[in-house]
This record gives structure tokens, C-alpha cells and sequence, in this order.
């Protein structure tokens, strides 16, 4: 039986897209799947965005739990099916800045999430949103900062961004030969193109030396989509 871990609403997504050696990523890969690629390259996402509205199993609002930043490290993974390819992402770390959204997501998904010190911004003008995350990181705030257009567009099918947006499945290791699934159900998001951005993440502290280097360099990609509400599902125990 599925049942419905969390609903919520995320907005506001900033994704920052950067090309890896898949020899980094495939030690991460959990069983039962493998990296997926778009146009034979392998991403990883740098992705801040604001929780909203959070009800854990649909209906149970935790006080002063329902509403706070997240930036994450995420990359991309598939697995073959009988009905065909489940595309998903594995999470390197998520952080958030509430304690109990750690001990709740490492309890029940596995998900290796870290606490540190957030805060965000925005502003809308005429032409123009501004949308920024922060972090900390030791006694220094990391950010990312993106200005994007104020009309935005559907998203279009074969482009990054539907690769980027268009993973409907969670996958984490639980251990040898074994791999947790997850179901995030949300519509298609409306994309704003990024006309200035400013990332600044202290990738060694945060996910080992191994990843500086391709985090040196500018992102492949960066755009803002809107977000919606999504429901977090229970899926198969990968063996």
C-alpha cells in the first residue's frame, strides 16, 4: 500500500547545473540503479528553495515546522522497471535549518540531511524577481543568489530543464544490495530564465575535496522555476 509520507508546497527552486565525472558520482549510486545522463553528460544541481505548508502524512502540522529554507546537492539516477525507466535523483546532503526535519527524514527515508543556520530574500519589481538562499557553513554564510525574468515559460519537452525537473523518484542507500524508493508527485513547473546569479558554496566543507573541482568552474546552467505543491509516496524497497 502507498501511503502519503509529507505533503507541502516548494517554491521558488533555484537549480544551479554543473557537469561531473560520473567516476565520482558512481561510488554514490545506490544499488539498483544507474546514472542517468542528458546528451551524454552526467549533472549535479546545486537547488535552494522554500518549504511551505508542510503536513507530515497530509494532515499532521509540526508548530513552528511548516515553513523553512532547503539547499541541497542532488544528482541523477534511473532504474529499469517492467513497465519501464523510473528517473530519480540521489541526495549528497540536504540542509535544512530545523533539527527535527533531520531526525524525521533520516528516520524514516534515510536521507542524509545536516542542520545549519538559513535564511532567504526576495523582491519583485516590474521586470525582474530576485530570489536568494544562505547557509552557513563554520562561522561563514554561503549563498546562492539568482535576478530572473518576471515572465516565465512551460516548460518544453527535451530541453535541461525537463531533465533537471522531470526526476518523479527518490532513491537512497539503506545499506549493501539494498535501496529505498520514493515517489515525489508534483505538476510541471514553470521555468523564468536567469538573467544574473551569484553562487558561493563551500563545496569541500560541505561534500568532500573529490567535488571542488567541477564546482570551480560556472555552472552549466542556472534557472528558477516556480514550484507547486507536491506529495511525498511511499515506494519499492529496492533488493
Amino acid at each position: 500500500m502507498t501511503i502519503t509520507f509529507l505533503t507541502a508546497e516548494w517554491r521558488n527552486l533555484i537549480f544551479a547545473n554543473y557537469a561531473i565525472d560520473r567516476r565520482v558520482l558512481e561510488p554514490l549510486v545506490p544499488y539498483g540503479t544507474e546514472l542517468d545522463e542528458f546528451e551524454g553528460v552526467c549533472y549535479g544541481s546545486l537547488v535552494g528553495f522554500y518549504f511551505q505548508k508542510v503536513r507530515m502524512f497530509g494532515r499532521v502540522a509540526v508548530p513552528l515546522h511548516t515553513e523553512f529554507e532547503e539547499f541541497n546537492l542532488r544528482f541523477y539516477v534511473r532504474r529499469k522497471t517492467d513497465t519501464g525507466w523510473k528517473r530519480g535523483v540521489v541526495f549528497v546532503k540536504e540542509i535544512v535549518p530545523k533539527r527535527a526535519i533531520v531526525v524525521v527524514a533520516r528516520t524514516l527515508y534515510g536521507e542524509p540531511y545536516a542542520t545549519h543556520p538559513m535564511r532567504h530574500s526576495e523582491s519583485v519589481d516590474a521586470d525582474s524577481q530576485r530570489i536568494g538562499y544562505e547557509w552557513k557553513v563554520g562561522s561563514n554564510w554561503n549563498h546562492i543568489r539568482i535576478t530572473a525574468n518576471r515572465e516565465g515559460h512551460a516548460l518544453v519537452p527535451g530541453t535541461e530543464e525537463a531533465f533537471i525537473t522531470e526526476h518523479y523518484w527518490g532513491y537512497t542507500g539503506r545499506g549493501p544490495g539494498r535501496t529505498s524508493e520514493y515517489e515525489v508527485v508534483h505538476p510541471q513547473w514553470t521555468i523564468y530564465p536567469v538573467t544574473d546569479y551569484d553562487v558561493n558554496c563551500d563545496v569541500p566543507k560541505l561534500y568532500g575535496p573529490l567535488f571542488a573541482p567541477f564546482f570551480e568552474q560556472a555552472p552549466h546552467s542556472v534557472f528558477l522555476a516556480d514550484g507547486s505543491a507536491v506529495a511525498i509516496k511511499s515506494g519499492a524497497v529496492v533488493r
